[in-house]
C-alpha cells in the first residue's frame, strides 16, 4: 500500500466511500519524497514527540511515527477516521484525535499526551486557515519547532525580511515570535486534487524572547497592522488611525523623524527594530500628553 500512490489513494478512499471536501481544502500528497522530507526536517526524533494537524491519508503521519516517540494527529473530518484506521494500522505510537486546530487547547493536549516531552508540530495546512492555524500553533507555546506546508506565495511572505516589499503584517508577527526558514518547494502536481497554486514548506523555531523588546506590545502590532493595512499611504498618514485623531500630522511626522526615518516612508519598509523605536517614541509622546 502506497499512501502517496494515486491508484492506492483512489482504491482506499473508494473502499471507505470518502469524497474530498472543498470546504475543508483537502488535497492529498502523491509524491512520497514530500512527507519523507517534511518529517526529516521537522526535528522530531526518538526522544521527542509530534503533533500533526490534518493527517489526510496519513502519509506524513507514518513518516513521523518512524522518527518520533509518539504522534498525535488532529483531524477535523470524521469521514477520514475509517481511512486512517486502515492506513495507520501498523503505527502503534500514533493516536488520531478528532478536533479543530483553531479550537483545540494545544498546550493542554501536549501536556496530556506527552507529559514532560519536547514536542514538534507538522502540518499540510489548507490554504484558507493558514494564518490562524500558524498563529494557534505559535501562540500555544507548546512546540519546539513548527514545520508546515503552505501556499508558496504565503511562504515567501512569511520568510521575507522585514523592510522588504514582500513582507507583511503577518510576517512581522511571525518574525517577532520565531525564526522563519524557507525549506523547499512542492509543485502543485504533487497533490490530488491538484490545487491551482504551488506550495512550499517552512520551519518556524519559536524564540525564547521576542526578536525585539518593545515597551507596549499591543501598540507595536497596532502600528504594524495600520501600516500594512494601508500600504499606499505613508507611515505618517497610516498611523493616524491608531491614535484616533489625538495627534495631528505634525506630531506624527515628528514621531517618525525622531526615529531616524524619512517622513515619506511607507510602513512596509520598516524593520522590526524600526517599529520598536516607533512604539517607544509613541509611548513617550502619549506620556507627555497624559494619555497613559
Amino acid at each position: 500500500m502506497g499512501l502517496c500512490d494515486i491508484q492506492d489513494i483512489k482504491t482506499i478512499l473508494a473502499r471507505h466511500g470518502f469524497r474530498f471536501s472543498k470546504s475543508l481544502g483537502q488535497n492529498f500528497l502523491t509524491e512520497q519524497w514530500v512527507p519523507e522530507r517534511i518529517a526529516a526536517e521537522c526535528g522530531a526524533d526518538e526522544n521527542s514527540c509530534a503533533v500533526e494537524v490534518g493527517p489526510g491519508m496519513g502519509c506524513l503521519t507514518v513518516e513521523l511515527s518512524k522518527r518520533a516517540e509518539k504522534v498525535a494527529a488532529i483531524e477535523i473530518d470524521r469521514a477520514l477516521f475509517p481511512v486512517l484506521g486502515e492506513t495507520l494500522a501498523d503505527c502503534d505510537n500514533v493516536e488520531v484525535v478528532q478536533g479543530d486546530v483553531l479550537k483545540t487547547d494545544l498546550k493542554a493536549l501536549c501536556e496530556e499526551k506527552f507529559p514532560g516531552k519536547t514536542v514538534y508540530a507538522c502540518a499540510n495546512l489548507p490554504y484558507y486557515i493558514t494564518s490562524p492555524a500558524i498563529s494557534a500553533l505559535l501562540d500555544s507555546g507548546a512546540f519546539a519547532g513548527i514545520t508546515v506546508m503552505v501556499q508558496k506565495e504565503v511562504a515567501e511572505r512569511i520568510c521575507a525580511p522585514a523592510g522588504t516589499g514582500d513582507s507583511s503584517a503577518f510576517s512581522i508577527y511571525i518574525q517577532y515570535h520565531a525564526r522563519a526558514e524557507y525549506l523547499f518547494d512542492v509543485p502543485r502536481d504533487c497533490f490530488v486534487p491538484q490545487p491551482k497554486v504551488d506550495s512550499a514548506v517552512i520551519r518556524l523555531t519559536p524564540l525564547a524572547q521576542p526578536a525585539v523588546q518593545v515597551e507596549n506590545e499591543k501598540l507595536f502590532f497596532d502600528l504594524v497592522r495600520a501600516a500594512f493595512g494601508q500600504r499606499r499611504k505613508t507611515l505618517v498618514n497610516a498611523m493616524g488611525t491608531v491614535f484616533g485623531g489625538k495627534f495631528d500630522k505634525e506630531q506624527l511626522t515628528e514621531m517618525v523623524t525622531y526615529c531616524g526615518l524619512d517622513a515619506r516612508v511607507r510602513g512596509e519598509r520598516l524593520s522590526l527594530e524600526d517599529y520598536a523605536r516607533l512604539t517607544s517614541a509613541a509611548c513617550a509622546l502619549m506620556r507627555a500628553k497624559g494619555m497613559c
